[in-house]
């Protein structure tokens, strides 16, 4: 080996050595209704922009805006928007927030495979998510207690239903809570008298989805609005995010970014 291939070689090592040092990471935390699409963009991202790395934590809309809040982390998920006592929050921390539209949602509600209701009404799902129906033959199933599946309250999933589906009636206190879609789905799949609710992106052979007021659930009366439960998805950054962060935004809002927010299930927003 000459002299001038190891200047070479040394050099190249060099700059590897640097660039190892000089990688920013991006950290993103939230809601696990976003999950699935920030991961699929995050790997896109990652193979165009190797100096830069994405870690990424589902913990829930809330948990994820209040990591925002204390600085630790770039990004929130959200399948919600902020509360009010939230943005007053940030108010009082000089935390000035933007909020990004990245997708449509709609929340389906599930229920084991081998139960033979395959539909209902919108004020049948809150009575039983109230507990006032409790055997599933008082919607023309089996003789069968029905068993709830709910999220905890930190769940922009759980806001959402809330809001669209209860109103000011609270879920029964016998639900069973899960602390994420995934746990929904594993909790519906074992038990042939549960139903829960998950995000669109969440649906698979394991559980199946009710219609609502006979409107099919899907990506497709999610994009015409028939569908009755039916939500945006946000990120949220506070107003002086480091340059990484936003270069990772404006790649989930981008055409390719926006491909992989439909390959994860979700309802595309018009990108930038």
């Amino acid at each position: 080996m000459t002299k001038n291939m190891i200047a070479v070689l040394g050099a190249l090592a060099g700059f590897a050595a640097a660039a190892a040092v000089h990688a920013e990471t991006v950290t993103v935390n939230g809601s696990t209704t976003v999950l699935p699409a920030m991961q699929l963009t995050a790997e896109g991202f990652m193979k165009a922009n190797p100096n830069i790395t994405v870690t990424i934590s589902g913990t829930g809309s809330g948990n994820g805006i209040k990591a925002l809040r204390d600085g630790m982390t770039d990004v929130a998920m959200a399948s919600r928007d902020m509360k009010d006592k939230e943005v007053k929050d940030f108010a009082d921390h000089n935390i000035k927030t933007v909020r990004y539209t990245v997708a449509h949602d709609a929340i389906i509600p599930v229920v084991n495979p081998n139960n033979a209701v395959k539909g209902l009404t919108m004020a049948q799902l809150k009575d039983i998510f109230a507990g006032k129906i409790r055997s599933w033959d008082e919607v023309g199933g089996a003789k069968a207690p029905i068993v709830v599946v709910g999220r905890d309250s930190s769940s922009g999933t759980f806001e959402c239903f809330q809001e669209l589906v209860m109103g000011k009636t609270r879920v029964s206190p016998r639900a069973l809570i899960q602390a994420s879609n995934g746990g929904v789905v594993q909790a519906i799949a074992q038990n042939p008298n549960a139903i829960g609710y998950i995000g669109v992106g969440y649906m698979d052979k394991q559980t199946h989805p009710l219609t609502m007021n006979n409107v099919k659930p899907g990506i497709e009366s999610a994009k015409d609005k028939t569908w009755p439960i039916a939500r945006d998805l946000y990120l949220f950054t506070a107003d002086n995010v480091k340059a990484e962060a936003k270069k990772l935004i404006d790649f989930m809002l981008s055409a390719e970014g926006q491909k992989d927010v439909e390959k994860a299930g979700f309802v595309p927003v018009a990108a930038k």
